[in-house]
């Protein structure tokens, strides 16, 4: 295969159309499979967030008087460019990120749905209409755009992420400011490429490259960003909700997730493991919805410990640009770290390593930051490796003795994203996706696997209620408008003019 190359040595900020070369400090994108420097990426200034503020503003009051429909059709024609580049896009995709080529593939298709379906709402985008309690006089709800829309995107989903928060933005007439992940930045800049080929305006989307701390705060911070849509740690999502909190702010926010996999004792243990294998372990669990928890009735305990160990021995590890590796990099040593600190606290802990739990920096991996697929078994639901994200490879087995167990183990953690449960029993099947307090739920299928049709998002300290994808979405970047039209030429006064 001929890899990708990207057409830059120095990426540029985005802003007002324009590709801006700044005079700023840079750092490297480094290649996590390689430790290969890939392109350079500026450190971008709150000046630089206050020009993009404004390119932004002044774009949206026309991209507003749009109609929807008209919207929609850049968005048909950017999702068309994203298809015709697919490979093009998902080789760069895990040059930068790591994640091995299917599913960088299969991120990039979720950013070309996201393209077609938003598109589809410019067409719907739905009010109501409802009878008025008065004679002569008319009552209807609108979508509105809100106007300058902020987003801040994480590393592991550099593309997908990014489109399911900007698509919907751009259609309902919002203009967007984005900050993508100072690691994976080659995204940010292929997107924008194909919004400005597509024919988007100028302004309408604006992307300031650099570190949270600085352009992250500055879009937080920034009066005239009336919505804030991110995806990140909890730790820095209670810092923007404390914010936007103090501004009146629209905050959207997806962040941690504690995912487990019910194993009940009818379940078919072969579809279990394969379930769990693809949950856990791709992506190298540096996903929200990764699995890293399995919840499994004792009786079929030792069965799904023999398969799942027989299965992780399959596991292909390497650079995700070969074909035939399953398993790709830990994005950086930083992650490679708190990997590694969880797996002490483990062994602390009690619970029994059965496999992995050591970095690979050997040989071919010595260049790379590789972790070992990791089992512990023997794991309580309320050990810290049992309720805390790892963010790497590592699943911790926990026996049950019953459904109601396995539902209470599973919900027992401060997270609230998504939820599998192995079961024939069809009673057990709709008892758990009622009882399970997650905010996607998975039957005979692993926890990894969302639709961009459907609403996506979670829980507890998952989220703050809002959903990403889905109609749903629309709900983040419109406010509701209710208009009463009167034309019975005279004054009317609800509830009190009532007959």
């Amino acid at each position: 295969m001929t890899e990708a190359v990207i057409d830059t040595k120095k990426l540029a900020n985005f802003i007002d159309g324009v590709w801006e070369k700044e005079k700023v400090e840079s750092v490297p994108v480094i290649n996590p499979a390689t430790g290969e420097s890939i392109v350079e990426v500026p450190l971008s200034t709150a000046e630089d967030v206050d020009r993009a503020v404004a390119a932004a503003k002044k774009a949206q009051k026309e991209w507003s008087l749009v109609p929807a429909p008209q919207r929609a059709e850049v968005l048909f024609k950017i999702g068309s460019l994203m298809k015709e580049r697919k490979e093009h896009l998902a080789q760069l995709l895990t040059m930068e990120n790591g994640k091995v080529i299917e599913e960088g593939r299969g991120e990039v298709q979720e950013g070309i749905d996201m393209a077609f379906y938003m598109a589809g709402e410019g067409r719907r985008m739905f009010g109501q209409t409802t009878p008025s309690e008065l004679k002569n006089k008319f009552a209807m709800s609108v979508r509105a755009p809100i106007g300058v829309v902020g987003i801040i995107t994480p590393w592991n989903f550099p593309i997908a992420i990014a489109t399911w928060k900007s698509f919907p933005a751009i259609v309902a007439g919002n203009a967007v400011v984005w900050k993508p992940a100072t690691e994976t930045p080659i995204m940010a800049y292929e997107l924008a490429k194909i919004c400005e080929e597509a024919g988007l305006p100028k302004g309408v989307l604006n992307v300031v490259f650099g570190k949270g701390s600085t352009v992250g705060d500055s879009m937080v911070h920034h009066d005239d960003i009336r919505v804030i849509s991110f995806t990140g740690s909890n730790d820095t999502g209670r810092d923007i909700a404390a914010e936007c909190g103090k501004q009146l702010k629209k905050l959207s926010m997806e962040m941690g997730g504690k995912n487990a996999v019910i194993v009940m004792d009818d379940a078919d243990l072969d579809l279990a493991v394969e379930g769990i294998l693809w949950s856990a372990f791709g992506t190298s669990g540096q996903r929200c919805t990764a699995c890293s928890r399995v919840i499994v009735h004792k009786d079929v305990k030792t069965a799904v410990e023999e398969r799942l160990l027989s299965a992780m021995e399959t596991l292909t590890i390497g650079n995700g640009l070969d074909e035939s590796i399953k398993v790709g990099p830990i994005i950086n040593q930083a992650g490679i770290d708190k990997i590694k600190k969880y797996i002490s606290i483990g062994n602390e802990e009690g619970a029994k390593l059965l496999a992995g739990g050591y970095e690979l920096k050997d040989g071919k991996y010595k260049s790379g930051h590789y972790f070992a697929p990791t089992l512990f078994t023997n794991v309580k639901a309320d050990m810290r490796i049992g309720q805390e994200e790892i963010f790497g490879p590592v699943v911790s087995l926990i026996p049950v003795d019953s459904f109601e167990e396995a539902i209470e183990a599973n919900n027992s953690v401060s997270y609230g994203l998504s939820s599998s449960i192995f079961t024939k029993d069809v009673n057990r099947v709709f008892q758990a996706q009622r009882d399970l307090d997650t905010g996607i739920v998975y039957v005979n299928a692993g926890t990894t696997g969302a639709e961009i049709h459907l609403p996506f998002g979670g829980t507890k300290g998952t989220g703050n209620g809002h959903r990403d994808s889905g109609v749903q979405a629309l709900d983040v970047f419109t406010e509701w408008k209710a208009v009463y039209v009167d034309y019975s030429g005279k004054l009317q006064r609800a509830q009190i003019d009532v007959e």
